[in-house]
């Protein structure tokens, strides 16, 4: 796909985005039904994303930004096919979460928050995953690993890595 040259992204993405803000454009409080479908559309929400949201909307650009940064549901970076939640909640911490997230940091050479060169894994914690009897825990997309050991991080990472060789 051609990159678009007002917009960062493809020229496909920028349509559905621009559609997006057409449609939503007069109805009041529509800045977050925007956002939330321009990071589905985009996978995050880059400053430039965020300029076409303001000028397209006619509000400023502080106001979207501000927005964005206030609710955890919206990321500024872009994130992995396979996205990594590390539960730091009391009852993983105890167990040893930060032991688990110090061996996911060294197995795939990134630190939490980013994403892996490739594209393949992007690396978060959250406080709590509401799986407090399988602590520590982590959250691979919508799948649940407990009861982890630092040991098990590799065999966890190298399934996914075998999945795209399949």
């Amino acid at each position: 796909m051609a990159k678009c040259e007002a917009c960062f992204g493809t020229a496909e993405q920028r349509q559905k985005l621009d559609a997006v803000i057409e449609a939503s454009r007069n109805t009041p409080g529509c800045l977050m039904h925007v956002l939330q479908e321009a990071q589905g559309i985009y996978g995050y929400l880059p400053i430039q994303v965020q300029k076409v949201i303001a000028e397209g909307l006619g509000i400023s650009l502080s106001e979207v930004y501000g927005v964005v940064t206030f609710y955890s549901q919206f990321t500024l970076t872009p994130k992995g096919k396979y996205k990594i939640s590390v539960c730091l909640g009391t009852a993983c911490y105890v167990k040893g979460a930060d032991k688990i997230l110090e061996e996911l940091e060294n197995q795939l050479e990134i630190k939490c928050g980013q994403c892996t060169p490739d594209g393949l894994f992007s690396l978060d914690s959250c406080r709590c995953v509401g799986a407090c009897g399988l602590a520590p825990v982590i959250m691979v997309n919508d799948e649940v690993f407990g009861k982890l050991t630092p040991d098990r991080v590799k065999w966890i990472l190298d399934d996914y890595r075998e999945d795209e060789n399949r």
